[in-house]
């Protein structure tokens, strides 16, 4: 196809002119982060899936049945255990596509990016209702799996380079405002896909197939939204008033030049803040996905006042009970990992993103070293406070890296470098998880209490957080070797499609942006992803104030 036929797509047509303002870029990639998001949330779909033929409770496979066979079985319910694997394709796929495709975003710009990888998501979800609707799951891993996951990897890094191009004053707020979309978009999407299967629901369906599609169509919109939302600054744009900081002693972890893709994922820097990310999200994510049964089986009786009954000895109902408590603080859990998500890479603009991780080690360590005498002392308050904060930084982490790299290696090729960097994810997804579940299963099979099983667990993940420190420790400014000549920038800002200031407005120096764009349509565009966050944030608080109850 000709290069006039993706003309519309091409990152020419979106370098801002003039009066451009700014924050019109954070809603369009909120937009894009707020529907892939949905990720974190599938896990709504795995009970309805797993009685889809039963309707009313599962038809089980036979015993004997292997792996591969269960894949093409339609006459059988799905385990949850089976439809659990989603999970790992997601992110998998996800720090794959991320890593092989962020060279070409660079070049390519953000809005071929997100509207590639809202063909991708959107129509993974409608591979996946094909494959409910026929009733094979390899379809559905295929579809929302791997082509789905190729999306979320594409979604997920289209807008970090633009946005630390566009705030090189705020960088950490900049891709935490984005970043915390991703961790909300469950919170959205979670409560939408419940109404919709109800909705669709009939006495011969469950309704999962029509909510894919209908989710299909609504983030498909969404998606394109956002992709047609981004604009890139031309190259050399600086906020009106904002000067770039000398280079000294005490900012020397920032630098002014860049690091071409090729060179910085061979330097000992990109390998060292690799292992920082995969320390601290494998400390975070296996407690994200164990949280529920976490509480309730710590705290058992407590929850609802019977204080020395242990989880086994809880009738149906009272474990019913307790499973709606352990719900509240699954979703309080999701808060906080939004929130980091902007708390924490705006505190790093001021104290540094060195000094930010600091902090996620040094007080993750206290709070998981803390967290086996907190439940033994019965302190349920201070247990949900400390996993609340802990996860707060498992956001935190996510969103601070971005401008981590921005600061190490430039910000000519972050999108690229970060896409690599997201292996990282897809190594913690797998450890933190295995980890936190078959220490668990070890320490049960050898007759240590319910409620004393995660102790050891606690102190293993602390060990991890050290391991962090000391990574981040050895953390040093990129040798001068590394970065590229003048040649080399001008080269790959070329192949870049890039465009200069001066060329772009006939005069040199900086361009002030913000003058010329409508503040309504500013505003309406934080309006349109701000309700459905709104919205999200009140369903998740009403469920999870029944902790304090």
């Amino acid at each position: 196809m000709s290069q006039s036929q993706f003309s519309l797509l091409s990152k020419e047509r979106t370098i801002a002119g003039e009066g451009f303002n700014r924050w019109l870029v954070p809603p369009a990639a909120l937009a894009i982060h707020l529907c892939i998001g949905m990720a974190y949330g599938f896990s709504v779909f795995w009970l309805p899936l797993s009685k889809a033929i039963g309707l009313d409770k599962p038809v089980a496979c036979a015993q004997d049945i292997s792996f591969f066979a269960e894949l093409f079985a339609s006459n059988c319910d799905w385990k949850i255990s089976t439809l659990g694997l989603m999970y790992t394709l997601f992110f998998i796929f996800l720090g794959c596509s991320a890593a092989l495709f962020g060279g070409w975003l660079e070049r390519a710009g953000p809005r071929k990016a997100g509207v590639v990888s809202a063909v991708c998501w959107c129509g993974g979800l409608v591979i996946s209702a094909l494959g409910v609707y026929v009733h094979q799951v390899w379809i559905m891993y295929l579809g929302a799996g791997v082509i789905g996951g190729i999306g979320l990897g594409l979604g997920y890094i289209s807008p970090v380079s633009t946005l630390i191009k566009w705030f090189p004053d705020k960088r950490g707020m900049a891709t935490g405002m984005a970043i915390m979309g991703f961790g909300g978009g469950a919170m959205i999407g979670a409560p939408l896909a419940d109404w919709l299967m109800r909705h669709f629901a009939t006495p011969t369906s469950v309704g999962v197939w029509e909510t894919f599609l209908a989710m299909a169509a609504i983030y498909f919109v969404f998606m394109l939204a956002g992709a047609f939302g981004y604009r890139v600054p031309a190259s050399g744009w600086k906020p009106a008033g904002w000067t770039p900081p000398v280079a000294q002693a005490n900012n020397a972890m920032i630098t002014s030049r860049h690091v071409h893709l090729s060179k910085a994922w061979t330097t000992p820097q990109f390998w060292l803040i690799w292992a920082v990310l995969v320390l601290n999200v494998s400390a975070g994510i296996g407690i994200l996905g164990m949280a529920s049964p976490l509480l309730q089986e710590v705290f058992a009786g407590k929850l609802i006042g019977l204080d020395n009954v242990a989880f086994n000895d809880l009738t149906t109902a009272q474990k019913a009970q307790i499973a709606t408590i352990a719900a509240g603080f699954t979703g309080l859990l999701s808060l906080f990992n939004i929130g980091g998500r902007f708390f924490w890479a705006s505190c790093s603009d001021y104290i540094g993103r060195k000094a930010t991780y600091f902090v996620f080690f040094v007080l993750g360590f206290v709070l998981y070293a803390s967290i086996p005498s907190t439940a033994h002392a019965g302190s349920q308050g201070l247990f949900v406070l400390f996993f609340c904060i802990i996860l707060s930084m498992y956001g935190g982490g996510f969103a601070t890296v971005p401008a981590y790299l921005a600061d190490m290696f430039g910000s000519q090729m972050v999108g690229a470098i970060h896409g690599r960097l997201l292996t990282a994810w897809a190594t913690a997804g797998v450890l933190g998880p295995v980890l936190i579940t078959y220490i668990r299963e070890y320490q049960l099979a050898h007759g240590v209490a319910k409620a004393q099983a995660y102790d050891i667990t606690m102190y293993i993940l602390a060990g991890l957080l050290v391991l962090g420190f000391i990574c981040n420790l050895l953390v040093r400014p990129v040798k001068d070797s590394e970065f590229m000549t003048d040649e080399e920038l001008a080269a790959e800002r070329k192949l870049a499609h890039d465009r200069t200031v001066a060329a772009n407005t006939g005069a040199t120096g900086a361009v002030v942006a913000g003058t010329a764009t409508n503040p309504a349509l500013v505003l309406f565009a934080w309006v349109a992803v701000g309700i459905p966050m709104f919205i999200g944030i009140w369903i998740t608080l009403q469920k999870a104030i029944v902790l304090f109850k």
